[in-house]
């Protein structure tokens, strides 16, 4: 498994297409959503990826302050339904919270959190901010990672 952070006009074209694929399988098929997957963020976006051979494994990207949130925020985060239960999605948050102090320093994160993962991210350093919320039909929870450095 090989691990990847690379901004727009890094990604190769297969890896890119493999990355919709995921994100439609996970958030449009298997969560039964449909939504406008394409919200023209990810062009700003730094996209972070496990990967083996040509399949994406896991995926997150990291939007920059004042793109989604006046903070850094991570998003679209999922792990490929062939490889759950692995630990991969822990895998994949201690990458990405490393990219986000190598690329931005030690910085605020918040993020909009499907319910059901609200300990997932907790055991991360996320905290609620107590705003929840409806998201395409799906209960949300606003969080926010504070870094006391």
């Amino acid at each position: 498994m090989e691990k990847y952070s690379r901004n727009f006009n890094e990604l190769s074209k297969l890896d890119f297409h493999e990355i919709l694929r995921q994100r439609i399988n996970v958030f449009v098929v298997e969560q039964n959503c449909p939504y406008p997957e394409l919200d023209g963020k990810d062009t700003e976006s730094i996209h972070c990826y496990l990967k083996s051979g040509k399949e994406i494994l896991a995926y997150a990207r990291l939007l920059p302050a004042g793109l989604s949130y006046k903070e850094i925020s991570i998003g679209r985060v999922l792990v490929n339904q062939a490889y759950r239960k692995k630990g991969l999605g822990h895998s994949l948050m201690s990458f990405v919270m490393d990219e986000i102090v190598r690329l931005y320093g030690n910085s605020n994160i918040r993020i909009s959190a499907q319910d059901y993962l609200i300990k997932f991210y907790e055991f991360h350093g996320f905290k609620s901010t107590g705003k929840s919320y409806l998201e395409d039909g799906i209960p949300h929870t606003e969080m926010l990672y504070k870094n006391e450095k």
